[in-house]
């Protein structure tokens, strides 16, 4: 974009915006003349902060629509106004924005995983390596089941909550080291693999993915997201663009948050159907069925109602006005 011939070509609506700021009192024409300007100024903005970043340019058009919508509203947003966007632009396009990432993540570790069973259950020695084979057989045949109903529905659900959070905030909490996030998501697949490998060593691999099926759908993506939204901010400073690294890492970071959102709620979910329907003796149409409309309504939430928001300019970032400007502008 050149901002200059875009600032040129916009310069009279931008002036007559600050007018209808300044002005005391409105006829039915101006505060309608103002609202206009408004929504066209802030797709405007949306544009330059896309193309450049925060330039000169889009601070002064930032001020420009602070002024004119404390006109039109006289405050700022309502709480639950600003929660409403939050769960149905912000949160789903920043999941939008990591999408393709997380399939990514998504396929590695179902390649580490089935190498990782395929190894346990076919290597000579691997095996007895791992501990007793009386004990292994129990744990196929008794531990792997049990461990679903070891405690009441409301405790476990809290338990595997607690768990899955823990692993998605270390993804986040150190992914901006580019390393951290492989080697946590290298240890859950080779875990999952693991015991895989012994559950088919005792014939009682259908077991195993009839008892993860359920919850493990909405949980495992889960768990690949977090760790998308963790390398997301180490991309931001490896590779910011047109912005500077510290913009870049504010920018995503605010992203980041909404991701955390999508998070919460994924996890909490697959935590009930983990504490609730796992461990019933339902036919497994019904259990897997479950899960399965789980994991389809997140990714619709977070493709197409994500896409839908990115594509009308939404980064998972604050608006353009809650970010305020980030220089000194006169007027």
């Amino acid at each position: 974009m050149d901002l200059d011939a875009y600032s040129t070509a916009h310069a009279d609506e931008w002036q007559r915006l600050r007018e209808l700021a300044r002005q005391r009192r409105f006829a039915g024409r101006d505060a309608d003349e103002l609202i206009e300007h408004y929504q066209a100024g802030a797709t405007q903005l949306s544009a330059i902060t896309t193309s450049a970043g925060q330039v000169a340019q889009a601070a002064t058009l930032s001020v420009l629509l602070s002024r004119a919508r404390l006109r039109f509203t006289g405050a700022t947003a309502e709480p639950l106004a600003q929660l409403a966007r939050f769960a149905t632009r912000e949160v789903p396009a920043a999941l939008y924005r990591i999408r393709y990432l997380t399939l990514v993540i998504g396929a590695l570790f179902v390649i580490v995983g089935a190498f990782s069973a395929t190894w346990v259950a076919t290597t000579p020695g691997v095996l007895a390596a791992l501990g007793p084979y009386d004990d292994l057989r129990r744990y196929a045949e008794e531990d792997f089941v049990g461990y679903y109903s070891a405690s009441s529905e409301a405790v476990f659900g809290l338990q595997v909550f607690s768990n899955n959070a823990w692993i998605a905030a270390q993804c986040v909490a150190f992914g901006i080291t580019g390393l951290y996030v492989p080697f946590v998501l290298f240890q859950n697949a080779q875990g999952i693999g693991i015991s895989a490998g012994i559950m088919a060593e005792f014939d009682r691999l259908d077991v195993f993915f009839l008892s993860i099926l359920p919850h493990g759908q909405l949980e495992i993506y889960a768990i690949f997201v977090a760790g998308a939204g963790g390398l997301m901010i180490f991309w931001a400073w490896v590779s910011p663009g047109p912005r500077t690294r510290l913009q870049a890492l504010a920018e995503d970071g605010r992203a980041l948050f909404a991701i955390i959102g999508g998070l919460v709620a994924a996890l909490l979910v697959s935590g009930i159907i983990e504490g609730y329907v796992t461990r019933q003796e339902w036919p497994d149409v019904i259990r897997i069925g479950i899960g399965t409309v789980a994991l389809g309504a997140f990714l619709l939430y977070q493709w197409m109602l994500g896409g839908r928001a990115f594509r009308e300019g939404e980064t998972g970032d604050l608006d353009p006005i809650s970010r305020g400007a980030r220089v000194v502008v006169g007027d």
